[in-house]
């Protein structure tokens, strides 16, 4: 019997997203619920599974953890890439790798939620009236604004269409960036150091990459205006992340917005965790009841096309 081992699922809801009945066969489908985050506990949780289905990075797979899975042939991922997963270890083990569609809307959703809450304070004067207050901040509006794009892919471009309704002024930079590609998403291209010179409000859009990983640090926060806020949705590591606590802590800027980190879960005792000019998220951008749906809906496809001998969405190294 084919045995499915389905990670990471924090909310419960693989087995009602998505039609498993239908896979034939009747394999023996277990969910994990929680992280672990320890390599030796995750080989034994896995040992003896055929079929793993992860969920996007939460849990790695390194060469080391595939070594120690001899009985793994196919592993599935959330989203059509995974970095955290050794595309090289796991083709020499013969393990196939796939992966899904998804939707970049809901990363690009929660951004603005992130620029909104902290441009209006929304958890502070939350806090307040749940505690019997009233109005304790002066926010302040984004028409007169400029937002500072950094990455305009499909995340970057939606979060500039929102950004040009609301009246803001908007330039954009990435490594490959053209003056055609800004100017397509409403935006005008500049050099890096004039977009963390000038902008209010800078939100990354980038992938992780050798090129990305700590491209935001003690440089760019010293260049950022003091009454700037800096949003991550993106990855962790593309900013440096002491650097990050110390222009927080510091008041070196005002304040910043963030969905990912770059030890998650976040430690409980991070210091992120005690700052007062920070909102975080965890790592939520993609959690969506609709993004759920068509990944463990495609994970479902990906296996029965797999158990079938059919074509699977596979990723390669």
């Amino acid at each position: 019997m084919t045995r499915i081992a389905i990670l990471d699922d924090y909310h419960n809801v693989s087995l009602k997203l998505a039609d498993w009945e239908s896979l034939p066969g009747s394999p023996e489908i277990t969910v994990f619920t929680d992280y672990v985050g320890n390599e030796d506990r995750v080989a034994e949780r896995l040992a003896g599974f055929d079929i793993v289905a992860i969920m996007r990075e939460r849990t790695p797979f390194p060469a080391s953890l595939i070594r120690r899975l001899p009985d793994l042939r196919l592993l599935v991922t959330t989203g059509a890439r995974n970095a955290s997963i050794d595309l090289e270890a796991a083709a020499t083990a013969g393990v196939a790798v796939c992966g899904t569609g998804g939707s970049a809307a809901s990363t690009a959703e929660l951004a603005w939620g992130l620029i909104l809450a902290l441009t209006r304070y929304i958890p502070t004067e939350h806090t307040s009236m749940k505690t019997g207050g009233w109005q304790t901040r002066l926010g302040r509006g984004l028409g007169d604004q400029t937002l500072g794009i950094v990455g305009l892919g499909r995340l970057g471009s939606q979060v500039a269409t929102v950004g040009k309704a609301f009246g803001m002024d908007m330039i954009a930079w990435s490594q490959n960036m053209t003056d055609a590609q800004a100017e397509a998403a409403g935006a005008r291209r500049v050099d890096k150091a004039e977009l963390f010179e000038t902008a209010d409000i800078i939100t990354i859009h980038l992938v992780l990459s050798e090129r990305s990983r700590g491209l935001v640090g003690t440089a760019e926060f010293a260049a950022m205006k003091p009454t700037a806020c800096l949003i991550n949705t993106s990855r962790g590591p593309i900013v440096d992340e002491a650097a990050l606590v110390d222009a927080l802590s510091s008041g070196r800027i005002a304040g910043a917005g963030l969905d990912v980190f770059d030890i998650e879960p976040l430690p409980a005792d991070h210091a992120l965790r005690g700052l007062d000019n920070v909102v975080l998220t965890p790592h939520i951008g993609y959690v969506a009841e609709d993004v759920y749906r068509i990944f463990y809906t495609q994970i479902v496809e990906d296996i029965a096309a797999y158990l079938a001998g059919a074509p699977i969405r596979v990723i390669t190294p």
